[in-house]
């Protein structure tokens, strides 16, 4: 008797044990079913879900153009549709960006004044490339309206890895550049006769300069000197806490008076002409010419060959300080430029399609087409500058046609 109470005692607990694992089992599954699938007239629910359509608009509106077609491409029957998607695919492409509130800061201040009198001559010799020269001159231009001085037009660095011999009336609008700052510093194009062989002193301005050490240190030089040769140009004045007219002195010096000679404004406005035959046309800087990557030490998918001969240029040229580099941490930080191939990978992800024109705005490529060959296999409309840019030449050269000069 005892056994058999026993027995149904059991029985019991497995059938409520059972029963309670039930009820737990349907009310899980009632919830999980009213959060996928909620009653039309619960809005507190719907508001939240991501439904189908929704994703889609998401992902249009945030991945690249052409994934979003792959993704979730449009109804083939609403073709009005299509044609917007075209034209707003096409503006974001092209469309110019926004100023983001910036406007030009050239016109100087009510109390902006004529330059005082000159207490001296301030020699320049510009270093580095094109673009660190020109940032160089127009702080140059800024440090003499400072100390008062007489700027003679600057000397362009011609001991640079290319040895370029070009003076600056070869690249700038050298007359336009003398009359167009006369208001603000005094600028001859030569030192005064009597003046060249006189005792001068030569300066490495400090970098990055403030008002207090021109006005201080350098221009209290004048008690002794009447000629102050600056060695270097390239950031030796402080980008914050200037006047407000010396920086829009800066910027009219780059850009009002910086005007590139009539010679390269015609040559460039030819390529531009012939560039936009083509359409709209991306303008692409690569940073991959031989003095790029030597300096920098950056030699990821080169040859063994190619490292080791920029390694020995890095070696031999004696104004590059360092020396050993290691090429993978470069990469890893950030400083080097991306290979020509990654730069295809990056343009396909935007969304541009290989029929983009693209113009190489830069040197001769360090390894040619060899290392051309990816980003041209993706955009065959890729071109380049003729050499000595022949103006008679019916039309610019494809890349594959001739090398890059």
């Amino acid at each position: 008797m005892q056994k058999r109470k026993c027995v149904s005692v059991v029985q019991l607990r497995k059938l409520l044990t059972a029963a309670i694992c039930s009820i737990a089992f349907m009310a899980l599954v009632s919830v999980h079913v009213q959060h996928v699938i909620p009653s039309s007239n619960d809005h507190k629910f719907n508001d939240k879900i991501t439904t189908t359509r929704d994703l889609q608009s998401w992902t249009r509106e945030l991945a690249p153009p052409h994934l979003s077609k792959v993704l979730f491409p449009p109804p083939k029957s609403n073709v009005s549709r299509g044609v917007s998607r075209g034209v707003s695919d096409y503006e974001k492409l092209w469309k110019p960006p926004s100023n983001r509130g910036f406007l030009p800061c050239t016109k100087p201040t009510p109390n902006y004044s004529a330059p005082a009198e000159s207490r001296g001559y301030l020699l320049v010799h510009t270093n580095g490339g094109l673009n660190q020269m020109r940032a160089g001159i127009c702080d140059m231009v800024a440090v003499a309206r400072i100390i008062n001085a007489t700027l003679v037009v600057p000397e362009l660095d011609k001991r640079s890895f290319w040895q370029d011999t070009s003076n600056f009336s070869d690249v700038f609008d050298e007359e336009h550049f003398v009359h167009s700052l006369a208001n603000d510093v005094k600028i001859i194009k030569m030192l005064p006769q009597e003046l060249v062989n006189t005792t001068r002193i030569v300066k490495h301005f400090i970098s990055w300069s403030g008002m207090d050490y021109y006005e201080n240190e350098i221009a209290t030089l004048w008690e002794e000197y009447q000629v102050i040769r600056a060695a270097k140009s390239d950031s030796r004045l402080a980008n914050n806490n200037l006047p407000a007219d010396i920086q829009k002195l800066r910027c009219r010096a780059c850009y009002e008076a910086l005007r590139f000679s009539p010679r390269i404004e015609q040559m460039g406005k030819l390529l531009v002409e012939r560039m936009r035959s083509f359409g709209p046309y991306i303008a692409l800087h690569l940073r991959y010419e031989k003095d790029m990557l030597a300096f920098s030490g950056c030699t990821h998918d080169l040859s063994q060959d190619e490292a080791e001969e920029l390694r020995i240029i890095r070696e031999n040229t004696s104004y590059w300080k360092i020396k050993e580099i290691n090429p993978i941490e470069q990469r890893l930080k950030g400083f080097c430029p991306l290979t020509p191939k990654e730069v295809g990978i990056f343009l396909t992800a935007l969304g541009y399609p290989s029929k983009t024109p693209v113009y190489i705005a830069s040197g001769e490529i360090y390894g040619g087409e060899s290392h051309m060959a990816e980003l041209h296999s993706r955009y065959p409309l890729l071109m380049s500058k003729v050499k000595h840019c022949n103006p008679a030449l019916p039309q610019l050269v494809v890349f594959g046609k001739v090398g890059i000069h």
